[in-house]
């Protein structure tokens, strides 16, 4: 991982703790044809992530989830099928509220994922449901978890 990532990481959450900011993001759990999981890796992080981003002044979530899924993996042809939850993170001093969609691709069967913006990605990969990475973030884990068991969401990230 680039060390001027990691002190931008840093620094960001340090001024997060000062002001702390209200913010809206969103994520996907995206499904290829093969019930494959789309996972991602960033520059500034050491662990495996759904991908998403944050949502920009005027923008609605559902605008922002595709827009996001274009920018990280180079997929445009999603279609949402669901919202998972909606959770609220009030880690790294952020009061953060998190969307997050159950969507699908028609990507051809057994195609690579691409990251589409090597400067933020650092990884983009197809998991199956069961040979998921061990290195997950936590809370990723915790909403593959929900998916999969079809269970309801939880308040908190």
């Amino acid at each position: 991982m680039a060390w001027h990532h990691r002190l931008a990481g840093k620094l960001l959450h340090r001024v997060w703790r000062i002001a702390k900011p209200r913010t809206l993001g969103v994520r996907a759990i995206l499904l290829d044809q093969d019930d494959r999981i789309a996972l991602v890796r960033h520059t500034y992080t050491d662990h495996w992530y759904l991908p998403g981003g944050g949502v920009k002044k005027g923008e609605s979530t559902l605008a922002a989830i595709r827009r996001e899924l274009r920018e990280e993996v180079a997929i445009g042809d999603v279609q949402v099928i669901a919202i998972l939850g909606v959770y609220h993170a009030t880690g790294e001093g952020k009061d953060d509220h998190v969307v997050i969609y159950v969507a699908r691709t028609m990507t051809a069967r057994g195609g690579a994922l691409t990251p589409a913006d090597a400067i933020e990605i650092a990884q983009a990969e197809w998991f199956a449901l069961d040979a998921l990475p061990d290195d997950l973030s936590p809370a990723t884990k915790r909403r593959i978890a929900e998916y999969r068991a079809g269970s309801p969401p939880a308040e908190h990230w």
